[in-house]
């Protein structure tokens, strides 16, 4: 779906390969790059993931500990051996398994002077079988990637560079549940991000930028779904927006819509009433011209819903605009590209 005046389905398809290409190295090489968690007195993690299950790399050290448990049920293990193992050169063993017994999961060893030495507890072996369900549950991995993706994304570039997205899956960041996120998960979370104006593609190479707005939400911490759920200060637009003449959106009738997300959709419902009333006339093909018709009325339809989302606006007139572009010179192309301009510039 094109986006911001490119060709969108190409990106798409080089991030699929270029993410697939990292994961595949990811999985070849082990990751030799620093761990930066943080953990609160509460032991919560900074990036605001509560609890150890959810920590990028306690949960791997818990999976991991499981693993040396079937081996040696009765051995205490030495923690420096995961940290070795995974190349977290970052990472004090014993703090992490200091951090593991705060929560009762494992016990350790106490030696003066000696490694860290853990051994599950019942809790631990509890707590690795919640992780086990836990990765299961798809919606939640999949708001984790978003979270996960979208604070390193800042974290990385801030909002002055374009980043490669691949590059997060060789982070140590790139976990859920003790498990590394792969390559369609982080396309799928991308595609939400875009979505939800929180991410860009600026060029035609398979970069991504962080918007204004996925900057805010990263300052704010927190998950990214209760960020654009919150309520919006803004003006409260009251629009009388009538259906355009020859449009094929359908029946829908004259209505006034009220809604205070400072969002102001009525040159979007216009668009897309025009791009309705001359999409017979613009020479396309059949399929192509059913198509056209089918982004216009969903367009149309977001600008004429309670509570217009401008990330699905802009993607859908985009996606218009660019088709328009495709269609040639004529006249009603031309007015209609510089009427989708004129909306976009609305945002």
């Amino acid at each position: 779906m094109a986006r911001n005046g490119i060709n969108q389905r190409a990106i798409e398809k080089q991030m699929r390969e270029l993410v697939r290409g990292y994961e595949k190295a990811a999985r070849k090489h082990p990751i030799r790059v620093p761990v930066r968690t943080e953990r609160s007195a509460e032991g919560v993690s900074v990036a605001g993931r509560p609890g150890t299950e959810h920590h990028p790399v306690l949960s791997r050290l818990l999976l991991w500990l499981d693993e040396q448990a079937r081996r040696n049920p009765s051995l205490y293990v030495d923690v420096t051996r995961f940290v070795d193992e995974f190349c977290l050169y970052g990472e004090d063993p014993a703090v992490l398994a200091f951090e593991l017994a705060q929560d009762d999961l494992v016990k350790v060893a106490r030696s003066f002077g000696g490694s860290p030495d853990v051994h599950l507890t019942d809790a631990g072996r509890a707590a690795i079988h919640r992780l086990a369900k836990l990765r299961q549950d798809r919606s939640t991995r999949l708001r984790c990637t978003m979270d996960t993706f979208l604070r390193w994304l800042f974290d990385t570039a801030g909002t002055q560079e374009s980043v490669n997205p691949g590059l997060f899956l060789r982070t140590t960041e790139a976990y859920f549940a003790g498990v590394g996120i792969s390559a369609e998960e982080l396309y799928e979370a991308l595609v939400h991000l875009m979505d939800l104006d929180l991410v860009v593609c600026p060029t035609t190479e398979p970069d991504v930028v962080i918007t204004a707005e996925g900057a805010r939400c990263a300052l704010a911490g927190g998950k990214v779904q209760d960020y654009v759920n919150q309520p919006r200060s803004g003006a409260t637009y009251n629009n009388y927006m009538p259906n355009a003449k020859g449009v094929i959106m359908g029946d829908q009738k004259n209505f006034t819509q009220n809604n205070t997300d400072g969002v102001d959709p009525t040159l979007f419902a216009q668009f897309a009433g025009y791009v309705g009333q001359v999409s017979s006339t613009l020479g396309m093909s059949e399929v192509d011209r059913v198509e056209l018709e089918r982004v216009a009325q969903d367009l149309h339809g977001e600008a004429t819903s309670a509570s217009p989302a401008p990330g699905r606006l802009r993607q859908l007139a985009s996606q218009l605009r660019d088709t328009l572009l495709q269609a040639g010179t004529t006249i009603a192309a031309t007015m209609g590209v510089q009427m989708a301009e004129q909306a976009l510039a609305t945002l």
